[in-house]
């Protein structure tokens, strides 16, 4: 069982990381990683095997937020998957050292995908909310990925334990860095962009304050809101019902 945290404890230890010391605090041991991430608890119970997708019901909301909110315009521009007018839009906030948000991008996310996406009835807007230096890095490498932002968050999440659990995440990320086309020098100079963290951590900042948000993943789904790494079955029995 995780045990949660502070929100504002977890805050503070961030704000003494800038980008400038970043690289050497990716350098250290994930053990503050790992006591001060907060990923939610999943929605369905650990180890039992998932009910046929027919017997499947919504899973109920934990509250509402404004959507016209939500949607405006962050610190960062938006990321986002599917078409601008598809009927239901889902805001996932997530951080990149949550184990829950890493199956859910695996196991769940494709299929999402296939189902929903790809086929114009969802629209997902992707959200950091790291938690902890390492999530800041990884969010930062992607960010500077451009284009490849979402390959960049698929590999990180398929990867995360070589380079989260890593005694050397530095060097790792370097190295799945290298994959995506980053040189040394383009790795530290993503990595000690100021301006960047900060807006990284603004949109964590603004998860927080407007919209309560303090475990990931996250999801609002058309205003309503979801904790947990919901599976297919689950997420479309919310999807079906407002389609």
């Amino acid at each position: 069982m995780i045990r949660p945290i502070s929100r504002r404890t977890a805050l503070t230890g961030l704000a003494a990381v800038s980008a400038a010391t970043l690289l050497s605090a990716c350098s250290d041991s994930s053990e503050e990683a790992k006591a001060t991430a907060k990923p939610a608890e999943p929605a369905a119970a650990s180890g039992q095997s998932a009910a046929p997708a027919a017997t499947v019901e919504a899973p109920p909301s934990q509250g509402n937020v404004d959507m016209a909110k939500l949607l405006e315009a962050g610190p960062l521009p938006e990321m986002v998957l599917g078409k601008a007018d598809a009927p239901v839009t889902i805001v996932e906030y997530a951080s990149m050292t949550c184990p829950h948000c890493a199956r859910f991008h695996e196991a769940t996310l494709p299929e999402l995908t296939k189902k929903y996406i790809d086929t114009g009835k969802v629209r997902l807007l992707y959200r950091e909310f790291a938690f902890d230096p390492l999530a800041e890095a990884g969010f930062m490498l992607a960010r500077c990925s451009k284009d490849n932002y979402f390959p960049m968050v698929e590999v990180l999440f398929k990867q995360q334990q070589t380079w989260a659990a890593s005694q050397n995440p530095k060097d790792a990320l370097l190295q799945i860095a290298r994959l995506a086309g980053f040189t040394q020098e383009s790795f530290e100079a993503c990595l000690t962009d100021q301006k960047l963290l900060d807006d990284i951590r603004a949109v964590r900042a603004r998860g927080e304050k407007d919209f309560a948000v303090d475990s990931t993943p996250t999801f609002f789904i058309n205003g309503k809101l979801y904790k947990g790494a919901m599976s297919i079955e689950e997420m479309s029995a919310i999807i079906d019902g407002m389609l």
